[in-house]
C-alpha cells in the first residue's frame, strides 16, 4: 500500500513531472519576459517562436533522443530572454540553475561586438556547452529560415544563409535529425534576387 506522500509511478514518472513543471516555470517566465515582443514585421506574439524552436527541439528528442532534454527544452524557451529582454545570466542562474544560465549566455550573442564577430563569438560558446545546446541552437535557425523577409536586401539574405551554413558546420555533429532538417532548410532557402 502506498503513502500518501508516495509518488504512484516510481522515480522515472517522478523525474517526468518535475521536468514538466521545470517547462512551465521557464515558459510562464518567458511569456512575462516577452509580453510585449512580437515576431519582427508581425503582430504575433514572440512566443510563438518559443514555442517553435521547443517544438523542434522535442520533435528531434523523438527522433533519437538527446542527452538532456531537460536542459535543451529550458534553453530553447528561455534562448532570447538575455539577447531580447536584458535578463540577466545570474537572474536566470537563480531560478533555473546554473546550467540552463550558462546554455542560454552562450546562445545569446553579444551586442558589443559587431554582428559577425558576436555569431563567431557566440558559437564558440555554444560549443563548450553541452551537445543539447547546441542543439538548440540548430533548432532555432532551422525555424528562423522560414522564408526571407520581403523586406531583406540581397545582402542580407545571403548574409542569413552564409551563417546558417556556418552554424551546421560547426554544430550539426551535435544531432543527426536537427542537421537534416537544417540542411534542408537552408537549400530551401529563397535564393537572393538581384536588385532586391
Amino acid at each position: 500500500m502506498k503513502t500518501a506522500g508516495e509518488f504512484p509511478f516510481g522515480l522515472v514518472g517522478r523525474a517526468m513531472l518535475e521536468s514538466s513543471e521545470r517547462w512551465q516555470a521557464a515558459w510562464e517566465f518567458a511569456a512575462e519576459r516577452h509580453c510585449q515582443q512580437s515576431v519582427p514585421g508581425t503582430e504575433i506574439p514572440y512566443l510563438r517562436h518559443l514555442g517553435a524552436v521547443t517544438f523542434e527541439v522535442l520533435a528531434a528528442d523523438r527522433l533519437e533522443p538527446l542527452a538532456d532534454l531537460d536542459l535543451a527544452v529550458q534553453c530553447a524557451i528561455l534562448h532570447d530572454c538575455i539577447e531580447d529582454q536584458g535578463v540577466s545570466e545570474a537572474e536566470l542562474a537563480q531560478r533555473f540553475g546554473p546550467a540552463v544560465a550558462a546554455g542560454v549566455a552562450a546562445l545569446s550573442k553579444r551586442s558589443d561586438l559587431p554582428k559577425a564577430a558576436a555569431m563567431a563569438d557566440s558559437l564558440q560558446r555554444i560549443r563548450r556547452q553541452p551537445a543539447a545546446v547546441w542543439c538548440v541552437k540548430l533548432a532555432d535557425r532551422i525555424c528562423n529560415l522560414n522564408g526571407a523577409p520581403a523586406h531583406w536586401p540581397a545582402d542580407k539574405v545571403a548574409a542569413y544563409r552564409c551563417e546558417a551554413e556556418q552554424i551546421l558546420a560547426e554544430l550539426g555533429s551535435a544531432h543527426r535529425g536537427l542537421a537534416a532538417r537544417l540542411q534542408r532548410r537552408i537549400a530551401d532557402y529563397p535564393a537572393p534576387t538581384p536588385g532586391r
